[in-house]
């Protein structure tokens, strides 16, 4: 029975929903196992204890050796896609994270893939068989495309999304579809067609929004590399919080074409798309494959940047300065971020060429004035709508974002005028910041400026569900356009990651966030970092991050 969801009850809505992803995952053979009743706190382990060891090995593979893997016929894309789809049927189970498997196309794809391959005996592109998961609102042609809304459940796909057509004509295979929050401006993923997305190193935590699907997924190796979005610290939130790698990249750099959400069109801070991985090599692998498609010939907005794989590359040949950003001035980071961030700086002490020095932060309380009040100028109209057009409730995030918002206004074109020169000018003034850490040659050229910024990804390891209310730490980077790029680091330990009982709190915002800590609850956790680099400088942040783990050993902690 077909159910309108902007005249029906919400509730049958959700409920047709969930039976039709429930479905998609019944279609999976051999069955998706059956999870235990009552699960622990951390449900991590609990793959290895019902896939078969085979299936355990397969889907553990980082991108880049699973993709060498089938291009040496070591393993088909069959074996591999089959594996991948029981352990992401497993992921929704224990961290409701999917929205849909995708196991009849994604089957036939991988047959199309070795058929190629035995009569060829060479790879169709450079991404030949590897899955690749995909974020909700990154559209496939009929599918559907909600974006975390009642009323939108019946909107399909017109066509693939161009990102989803390059990385296809690379080799891939696409077999399940993931979650993300009400209104896609949630640090958290919670919606009421699916409900909440947890973490699955520790339930009672969110596993990042508003690509948290994708973390949890990620994080419970249902995938080894898949599509977020970004606007404020989607890609980054649900890496940090689940131990994975996640690129943010420099606007117009990616295509964006074909995705859904409310304000399409709107340039007064840009949404990016971007990678998540297992792996620091799925990132570039990701970047390269599609950057080389040139992608801005068809999508004239992209900028004609080609991917510098030197750039991006290990080895770095003059000195490098790091500036470490403890603390924004604003929300002062739990101690489990605090160690991390000395763990890193203490090690990179005994590099050779490495320098490093203190960052500090140029008006970031400034920065969220003029980035919240450009990222609804129609006073959230089109996320009203759309949430009340079903009469769904408000999620509290959603509700957090707009109605309890005081820089929620609906501007008149002189507003945004404003807004946009308040944006502009300071972007100019961090620019100087940063080039003022610099000396200058005799021929005016800049010498020894600040290479990358390492920083907090938030003001704590994954939040409690329903608390991750600042965006400081990765919408500041959004604000100045800035590439950032996440790596896990470690995992709280509650004997260790004590609570500062002595702390007093700089305001109201910090207030909030010190007495969430409670060392017990954070128990295991991923602790993850960034690197920011200036903009355009994608590639470097991935080569400087690629040069760091192999001098210094990261991550300092095992996730799998």
């Amino acid at each position: 029975m077909e159910i309108d969801p902007r005249t029906g009850d919400w509730q049958d809505v959700a409920k047709t929903a969930q039976k039709y992803r429930d479905e998609s995952i019944a279609r999976v053979k051999p069955d998706v196992p059956d999870v235990p009743l009552h699960l622990p706190q951390d449900v991590t382990p609990i793959p290895k204890e019902l896939l078969s060891k085979k299936e355990v090995k397969i889907t553990e593979i980082l991108a880049e050796d699973l993709v060498e893997s089938i291009a040496l016929g070591k393993l088909t894309s069959t074996e591999v896609i089959k594996a991948f789809l029981r352990r992401a049927g497993l992921a929704q189970k224990l961290a409701n994270c999917v929205t849909e498997l995708l196991p009849e196309r994604a089957l036939e794809r991988a047959k199309y893939l070795d058929d190629y391959y035995s009569v060829h005996k060479k790879q169709i592109g450079p991404l030949h068989g590897l899955p690749i998961s995909v974020k909700e609102h990154v559209g496939m042609k009929g599918l559907g495309l909600n974006a975390g809304f009642v009323s939108w459940w019946d909107k399909k796909g017109e066509d693939d999304a161009h990102i989803l057509k390059i990385l296809w004509e690379a080799g891939c295979v696409f077999y399940v579809r993931t979650t993300q929050p009400q209104t896609l401006m949630h640090l958290e993923t919670s919606n009421n067609l699916y409900g909440v997305t947890v973490n699955p190193f520790n339930r009672n935590l969110t596993s990042g929004g508003s690509s948290g699907g994708e973390g949890a997924l990620l994080g419970l190796r249902g995938s080894c590399l898949g599509i977020g979005t970004d606007i404020g610290g989607s890609i980054r939130s649900p890496a940090a919080n689940n131990g994975l790698y996640g690129l943010r990249p420099t606007s117009f750099r990616l295509p964006t074409d074909g995705w859904a959400a409310t304000m399409m069109g709107a340039e007064h801070i840009i949404p990016v798309i971007g990678p998540l991985s297992t792996s620091l090599e799925g990132i570039r692998m990701m970047m390269r494959t599609l950057i080389a498609a040139k992608p801005w010939l068809s999508e004239p907005s992209l900028l004609p940047i080609p991917w510098n794989e030197k750039e991006a590359s290990l080895t770095r040949r003059r000195k490098l300065k790091i500036a470490i950003l403890w603390n924004d001035g604003i929300v002062k980071p739990h101690p489990p971020v605090t160690r991390a961030l000395e763990e890193v700086a203490e090690k990179l002490k005994g590099v050779e060429g490495v320098e490093l020095v203190d960052w500090k932060p140029y008006k970031h309380d400034e920065a969220w004035d003029i980035i919240a009040s450009l990222y609804f100028c129609d006073g959230a109209k089109e996320e009203t709508d759309a949430i009340e057009a079903s009469g769904e409730p408000w999620r509290p995030l959603s509700k957090f974002i707009i109605k309890d918002n005081p820089y929620v206004k609906e501007h008149t074109v002189s507003d945004v005028w404003y807004w946009t020169s308040k944006r502009d000018a300071y972007k100019k003034a961090y620019a100087k910041v940063w080039n003022d850490t610099a000396s200058k040659s005799d021929t005016g050229e800049l010498e020894g400026p600040v290479d990358v910024i390492l920083c907090p990804v938030g003001p704590g390891a994954a939040p409690l569900i329903d608390t991750s209310r600042y965006w400081g730490y990765t919408a500041q980077w959004n604000l100045l356009d800035y590439p950032a790029l996440v790596f896990p680091v470690s995992r709280v330990d509650s004997n260790v990651d004590v609570a500062d009982k002595e702390y007093e709190a700089m305001n109201a915002k910090d207030e909030f966030n010190h007495k969430l800590y409670d060392p017990k609850k954070f128990d295991g956790a991923p602790i993850s970092l960034q690197l920011v680099g200036r903009r355009y400088e994608d590639e470097k942040i991935v080569g400087i991050l690629d040069y760091i783990k192999y001098n210094i050993g990261l991550p300092f902690a095992k996730y799998t």
